[in-house]
């Protein structure tokens, strides 16, 4: 997870390491400069040493997991396993070498096993996936278009603009839309048109919404279910993300020392496995954790003075969606607290204590 991608700033990559359920197990900071794929190594010698003991499966996206990972992972003292997925034109490559066969992708996982090297693989298309590509090639058609159409009504109004300036422009949008192979300019009369190569076109929507996942697992060891089902659960590892970084905010990081900036980061870990353990003690409440935390803000304490002394802190009776949640989350509150005599002063109140002294 890079951090801070803007000019000038300086940059971590926060790697981390997750069962199969979502549950972080350890974190890791690297330099900004750190490929993804870079970070893999680190991450297999922590699951030997630290969180070994038996066959074990990485799963990660195409971007993590690649040919030199894989081969890593053969070289690596132990039993490890890998669950990963392959690119567009590795899929193209297949199918064109006969391994793979287009009618196998389907709403239904179909399977495919190398006999040479013994790599499972598990297709499918998804429907709705592909539906929306479909639906962004159309607004990058219709783009195309209206570009044409807004160059051809200027040089109406301008009768001395240049033709070929205007089909620069419009085969730069082309190139930047990534359709150069679907579309080509012609112009007659100081018309622009816009043609598509409709063999092109379907060419290209040939594999929308398909998707197709590797693994050296055997069919004994794992279903092409259950290899499907792990590598959807990336997912989670992207929720974490997401969550660290808005939720809980990783960043901006203010410290500036190394060993600080691990331990931030580290504790930002360790306030997800709250905020996860939260979410699944308040899903049946309809309640997202942020929204159960500004409930519980309303819980209050009242201190008890008997002659002019504090003795104790009362808590309230909390109110019925206090409760609830504190209920759910398996929570009791005392009726009453000792007084320590301790002052906590919160962000606001420091301020004003400091300039007191």
């Amino acid at each position: 997870m890079p951090l801070m991608k803007r000019s000038g700033k300086q940059q971590i990559v926060i790697g981390l390491l997750c069962d199969e359920e979502g549950w972080p197990l350890s974190v890791e900071v690297f330099a900004g400069n750190t490929a993804d794929t870079s970070t893999f190594a680190s991450q297999v010698q922590k699951v030997g040493a630290r969180f070994g003991g038996g066959a074990v499966t990485l799963v990660g996206d195409r971007g993590m997991i690649k040919g030199p990972q894989i081969d890593l992972l053969e070289a690596t003292e132990g039993e490890f396993h890998y669950i990963t997925a392959i690119t567009k034109p590795q899929i193209e490559s297949l199918l064109k070498a006969g391994q793979l066969q287009m009618q196998l992708f389907d709403e239904k996982l179909a399977e495919v096993t190398d006999v040479e090297d013994g790599v499972r693989y598990v297709l499918r298309r998804n429907p709705q996936r592909a539906a929306e590509v479909a639906a962004g090639r159309q607004e990058k058609r219709q783009a195309i278009e209206q570009l044409v159409a807004q160059q051809n009504a200027y040089r109406a109004e301008h009768p001395r603009a240049l033709v070929a300036a205007a089909i620069g422009r419009a085969r730069k949008k082309i190139e930047q839309l990534r359709l150069s192979a679907c579309f080509c300019m012609s112009s007659a009369e100081r018309t622009l048109t816009s043609v598509r190569d409709e063999a092109a076109w379907q060419e290209l929507s040939k594999l929308d919404g398909c998707y197709c996942l590797k693994t050296d697992l055997k069919g004994e060891e794992a279903t092409k279910e259950l290899v499907h089902d792990r590598y959807k659960s990336l997912a989670v590892v992207e929720w974490a993300f997401r969550t660290s970084k808005s939720t809980l905010d990783v960043r901006p990081v203010y410290v500036r020392k190394e060993s600080r900036t691990r331990g931030h980061v580290f504790v930002v870990m360790l306030a997800y496995q709250i905020v996860k353990e939260v979410a699944q003690c308040w899903c049946e409440l309809d309640m997202t954790p942020s929204e159960g935390v500004n409930e519980l803000a309303s819980l209050c304490m009242t201190e008890v003075t008997i002659e002019h002394q504090t003795t104790i802190n009362q808590v309230p009776t909390p109110r019925e969606s206090v409760q609830q949640l504190l209920t759910a989350a398996g929570v009791q509150i005392p009726l009453v607290l000792p007084y320590s005599g301790t002052k906590v002063y919160t962000k606001k109140k420091l301020p004003e204590e400091r300039q007191r002294r």
